[in-house]
């Protein structure tokens, strides 16, 4: 492999063999590379590009930078290394992927002063990272914008973490985060950038989101970056399929009246009085899937819990003690919102549903 210098040739069989014992070994054991390990590979990978950095004229260009790294992505067929320079400074960005999971990858920073260059900062965040320079600020500083992909749930469903990367003197500091949109990140079904245009649909967590359940609320957003401002601005959002968050709502009433007895307010949510005497004194929400029928539905069945050393029926009117009975109940659209129609314990080969 060309270079700028004499230790090239060692670092790249270096880093074979690494790569060959260390994260071979772990793609076959499932586990996470080891503190250790990453310091050592990443060691090498920036004296490689520092050493290029300080050569200067050609080796400290973008190009051929890029064709060091390529040459350990050949070395290592399970490796993804890319460099991209910020217009107008003397920094280097790279995004170095090590393993597809997503662990142990890393965006590095680098900087070229006068004879000398080195890491400024290393970004770690659990994704494979991806790059997209950035129009600078109106006092020219640069900036890059940084996507963590995550891998692809059962239902094609992605992790995905954007943050805008912004040079504010000696230093690169988080000028901006979608984090603050979901708590533990984004999980989204479709995604595009630009330099200036973000979009992604993404999966809303609220009371009664269940993890890898379809038909649930998502919500699209559409972000421009405003110069002016110098930050990604929310410019559109479309909810889809609302209804579930709504439904959840009043699948919190009824259960919180049914669990603090109120009857004034469970009478709202269930009109048939010989359906609300024979329900449990107390349901929890179970984290079955919902099943709902149309689109939107006007029909939803959940699954239900009751929790042991319940009695069904009201106080006096017991029928005896269960132990973490599931129930399955039907909930119907009307004008006024959503009404319990029927209910039933799920009994082995017999359950009667109560109307």
């Amino acid at each position: 492999m060309a270079g700028a210098g004499s230790d090239a040739p060692e670092r790249l069989e270096r880093f074979r063999r690494l790569a060959a014992t260390g994260l071979g070994a772990l793609e076959l054991s499932g586990h996470d590379p080891s503190e250790e390990l990453l310091r050592e590979i990443y060691g090498i990978l920036d004296d490689e590009i520092a050493e290029s950095l300080r050569s200067g004229g050609l080796f400290a260009s973008q190009a051929f930078l890029q064709d060091r790294l390529d040459a350990f992505n050949e070395a290592w067929g399970g490796t993804a290394f890319r460099i991209l320079a910020l217009p107008g400074s003397d920094l280097m960005v790279g995004a170095f992927q090590l393993s597809p999971k997503g662990s142990g990858n890393s965006i590095r920073i680098y900087r070229q002063s006068g004879s000398g260059a080195g890491l400024v900062s290393a970004i770690h965040r659990e994704g494979v990272p991806r790059l997209r320079n950035m129009p600078t600020t109106r006092a020219g500083d640069p900036q890059f914008l940084a996507a963590w992909v995550g891998p692809q749930s059962s239902r094609e469903n992605t992790g995905l973490r954007l943050e805008l990367w912004r040079r504010r003197g000696e230093s690169v500091t988080l000028a901006w985060s979608a984090d603050a949109l979901e708590d533990g990140g984004l999980l989204v079904s479709q995604f595009s950038w630009g330099a200036e245009e973000l979009s992604f649909r993404y999966e809303l967590r609220y009371p009664g989101w269940k993890p890898g359940c379809a038909g649930q609320t998502e919500q699209e957003d559409l972000y421009r970056y405003v110069a002016a401002r110098e930050t990604f601005v929310l410019t559109r959002r479309r909810v889809h399929n609302g209804w579930h968050r709504e439904f959840h709502r009043g699948l919190a009433r009824f259960l919180s009246a049914l669990n603090t007895k109120d009857d004034r307010a469970l009478a709202g949510v269930v009109a048939d009085e010989a359906l609300r005497r024979r329900l449990p004194t107390r349901l929890e929400a179970d984290l079955v899937c919902d099943e709902a029928e149309g689109s939107p539905p006007n029909t939803v069945s959940v699954a239900a819990v009751e929790p042991p050393g319940t009695r069904a029926g009201h106080p006096g009117e017991g029928v005896g003690p269960v132990s973490g009975r599931p129930w399955t109940l039907v909930f119907r659209r009307t004008r006024d919102g959503w009404r319990l129609a029927a209910a039933a314990p799920v009994e082995p080969f017999s359950a009667k549903m109560t109307r």
